[in-house]
């Protein structure tokens, strides 16, 4: 991870497992992640593998969403259930809140 990156933006997450997970570097200067939006870092642990942490924006500021210590090398096969899990739970709400904004829209005009 470059020096200056706080961590990579999911920006895709494929369903086949030997596709790589779409990322972006996102700056350390970044005042917060966006909502529904995963974070990912990674860092090489003390005995072997990779620690990997994944952090999710939600409307009122970011959260843990989870850790993966000494992952082996292949760890975006590992993480990869949950990031799609997770990815498509925030576009089903985003859908959902969108839907019952526009009826309570209609529904007060």
């Amino acid at each position: 991870m470059p020096p200056w990156a706080s961590g990579a933006l999911v920006r895709r997450v494929p369903t086949a497992p030997d596709q790589p997970i779409d990322v972006l570097w996102l700056p350390a200067t970044t005042p917060r992640l966006p909502f529904g939006r995963i974070l990912l870092r990674w860092e090489k642990a003390p005995e072997a593998g990779w620690d990997v942490t994944a952090r999710l924006g939600l409307a009122t500021g970011d959260v843990h969403l989870a850790t993966w210590p000494a992952a082996p090398d292949d760890w975006p096969r590992l993480v990869r259930p949950t990031l799609s899990e997770v990815t498509g739970l925030c576009s089903a709400l985003a859908v959902a809140t969108a839907a019952l904004n526009h009826a309570n829209h209609h529904a007060g005009s």
